[in-house]
């Protein structure tokens, strides 16, 4: 062993080491006006690591909101809130992005789902917004085929939104992952299916057609023929670890998996060990 790394060994010693799950709030899904049809919103990101920190330091958590949904037809769902874990470096994991408003034909094709953690579904006829890198995938295009019309459902962490699909109303979310920072499996960060007269929202509370995304999920919300889309569901942020929290601010749920103490923010606060 070099005396490099036993010197940064040595730094270490002593300092308690984290795991962390940070997920931002999902984007919502769109409305739309003349029976046209919105997209499904995109997940929250989703980051989860380990990292060292220091004792007696106080670390800012952030929990984002769920997107919310456009007051009338013409509009994107909103994108989702960012959630965050300030540590030496502040860890960001970005909201969703909101679903698509949707068109009436060619003349006037619906808008391109917004970018986000994950993005959201493109409204029929327009594209899905890009995710975010290492934390979310796309979502699904709207198709105007002369046909029909059909938007695209909304990204999730795991996978991408289904593109549009006029032949069958079931355009799904994308799927989420999974996680057992809590000792037990749990899906986060699924994708808001498109309002196409049916639709599932994706693994990791996406919601279904004119359904919200799951609370403290990042779930994307469905999107809506009607003002009826779905909201976005909040952020989670839950750290894991050997030590035990000094102090917290938020109100944080502290359970215990074998020797490890678990801390789930649902709401912004801190935490010191």
């Amino acid at each position: 062993m070099s005396g490099i790394v036993q010197g940064l060994l040595a730094s270490f010693e002593g300092m308690p080491i984290i795991d962390y799950l940070i997920v931002a709030g999902g984007g919502a899904g769109a409305g739309a006006g003349s029976n046209a049809k919105g997209g499904g919103g995109g997940a929250g990101g989703f980051l989860e690591d380990s990292a060292y920190i220091n004792s007696g330091v106080e670390y800012v958590v952030t929990v984002g909101a769920g997107g919310t949904v456009d007051s009338g037809p013409d509009g994107n769902g909103g994108n989702g809130v960012d959630s965050s874990l300030a540590l030496s470096s502040t860890i960001t994991a970005v909201g969703g992005g909101g679903g698509g408003r949707g068109g009436t034909g060619t003349i006037n094709p619906g808008n391109a789902g917004s970018s986000g953690g994950s993005g959201g579904g493109g409204g029929d006829g327009a594209a899905g917004g890009a995710g975010t890198s290492g934390q979310g995938n796309a979502g699904g295009t709207g198709v105007e085929d002369g046909t029909g019309r059909s938007p695209g459902g909304g990204g999730g962490a795991g996978a991408a939104g289904d593109d549009g699909d006029t032949a069958t109303n079931q355009v799904n979310g994308g799927d989420g992952l999974q996680s057992s920072i809590t000792g037990s499996a749990v899906y986060y960060a699924g994708g808001g299916a498109a309002d196409n007269g049916g639709g599932t929202g994706g693994l990791g509370g996406g919601g279904d057609y004119q359904t919200a995304g799951s609370a403290n999920t990042g779930g994307g919300g469905g999107g809506s023929n009607t003002t009826g889309e779905g909201a976005g569901g909040s952020g989670v942020v839950i750290i894991r670890t050997l030590s035990t929290a000094s102090s917290t601010t938020g109100s944080p749920t502290t359970t215990t998996d074998g020797s490890y103490n678990i801390y789930t923010f649902t709401g912004s606060g801190s935490i010191t060990f």
